[in-house]
């Protein structure tokens, strides 16, 4: 298990009798085993599950029977998406011992397919932080760099994936908390339209931001992860061809407060998109500061009314930093959520504009690299914020409007971290987006992919 192998050359593979489906999950079971206790970017590994199901995966194949272009691949689900049988903790004291009777449907959805659950993966407690720092599971390392974080709140399922513990893992997104790992960790990670996947079975942070998405290795691997998510076909869209493509870049707010390595790397980006012929126009998205802090609110109202219980009766069995969080939810009052929810139809409709005059809207992902492991400020042009507010402040604003929000690998800084490019477009506009990122993935991440698999290769 020292290469890391696409979906596609996985499946050709199993096809060919060139090994099976067995012998693969034991392979990553074992490597697992080898390597997780470096990364805690587990907290179950599911030995019992994953070899029944790459079981029925063999029998299939030696039946000549293929239920999907998932079927014996290995991939892992964040914590808080529910397992039948298997224990979900959602990375929290409080739910340390619940057991599901039911998978979520993402989940349902997947294992129909014949993809084979590895494990569940590490989060920040209750998806409520970037940092995925948890007090009560470990804290998440980034394969990059074990000191550093590898951004949240879905930073066990982007440092697996980095890390080949799988070859996919499902997370979730309130502000960010795909987009943020993927980048921190060097994958690709998508947020789908608002609604296109179903959340039911997930435990949730804010009912009007919540989304379940794939983080993977490359486009071509995420285009038939979605394909098993959504039954819509997405692999035809892997292909070259962005000539004419019209591509957004935002005159303000995603090019300050940055630090100059990844400003830089974006402008990079913006001019190798145009060497593949896409246009590059400037835009305007005016309530965009504004309108992306509204996600705050939102967030902790929200969440504080799902957890209204847990506040009640079992306070001290949140960590430190979620229990502030959540205490803080209970004092927005309906003046502040209503005055956010008006804010959220307002930028909608700006950004809904935005995307009548281009098809896609390019931004970095973060403005800053993933810090060192317990960093809690960030500062930039004399501009300190806390690290929760710095690594949401480019993902925040498609979370609020639920547009489809893809985060690609745009090359590593000074001090060898990944950086990512966001790239969004229009509702149900994912195949624009896949079609994109395969382009600039082909011609500008090669080099890129080597130096994560030497990573990986490494640990």
């Amino acid at each position: 298990m020292e290469k890391v192998m696409s979906i596609t050359k996985l499946i050709d593979g199993y096809k060919k009798k060139e090994f099976s489906p067995v012998e693969i999950t034991k392979q990553y079971l074992k490597r697992m085993d080898d390597i997780d206790h470096k990364l805690h970017a587990f907290i179950t590994i599911t030995y019992e599950t994953a070899l029944a199901q790459a079981k029925n995966a063999e029998d299939n194949y030696l039946k000549g029977k293929q239920l999907s272009a998932l079927q014996g691949v290995p991939l892992s689900y964040k914590d808080l998406i529910n397992t039948n049988g298997v224990r979900t903790t959602s990375g929290s004291k409080i739910k340390h011992s619940y057991i599901p009777n039911s998978d979520a449907y993402v989940v349902q959805k997947l294992t129909q397919a014949g993809a084979i659950n590895l494990g569940k993966t590490n989060l920040h407690e209750f998806a409520f932080g970037i940092t995925s720092t948890n007090p009560f599971y470990g804290a998440v390392k980034n394969p990059w760099n074990p000191d550093n974080i590898p951004g949240g709140s879905s930073g066990g399922s982007g440092a697996a994936v980095c890390a080949n513990l799988g070859l996919a893992s499902i997370g979730t997104d309130t502000g960010g908390s795909i987009r943020i790992p993927a980048s921190a960790c060097g994958v690709i990670g998508l947020k789908p339209t608002k609604g296109m996947v179903d959340t039911t079975g997930v435990q949730g942070i804010s009912w009007t931001l919540d989304h379940v998405g794939p983080i993977t290795q490359n486009i071509g691997d995420l285009a038939i992860i979605m394909n098993g998510l959504t039954d819509r076909l997405y692999q035809e869209h892997c292909h070259t061809q962005i000539s004419g493509m019209r591509i957004g870049v935002p005159r303000h707010y995603f090019t300050y407060h940055i630090e100059p390595d990844i400003l830089l790397a974006y402008q990079n980006a913006l001019r190798q998109l145009e060497s593949l012929g896409a246009i590059l126009m400037e835009i305007d998205i005016s309530s965009v500061q504004t309108a992306s802090e509204q996600v705050f609110p939102i967030a902790l109202a929200e969440g504080a009314s799902i957890h209204e219980n847990h506040l009640r009766f079992k306070l001290n069995d949140f960590g430190e930093d979620v229990r502030a969080h959540l205490e803080a939810g209970k004092s927005i009052t309906a003046m502040d959520y209503i005055k956010a929810l008006n804010w959220r139809k307002k930028a909608i409709s700006e950004v809904d504009q935005a995307l009548t005059e281009v098809d896609i809207i390019a931004t970095p992902t973060l403005p800053v690299s993933p810090k060192q492991i317990g960093v809690e400020h960030v500062e930039i042009d004399d501009l300190q914020e806390d690290i929760f507010t710095s690594m949401t402040r480019y993902t925040r604003l498609f979370s609020l409007t639920g547009h489809p929000a893809l985060s690609i690998p745009m090359g590593l800084d000074t001090q060898g971290m990944p950086m990512g490019l966001q790239l969004a477009s229009k509702y149900y506009y994912e195949p624009l987006l896949i079609r994109s990122g395969y382009a600039f993935e082909q011609s500008y991440l090669t080099d890129f992919y080597e130096q994560r698999q030497r990573i990986s290769q490494n640990l």
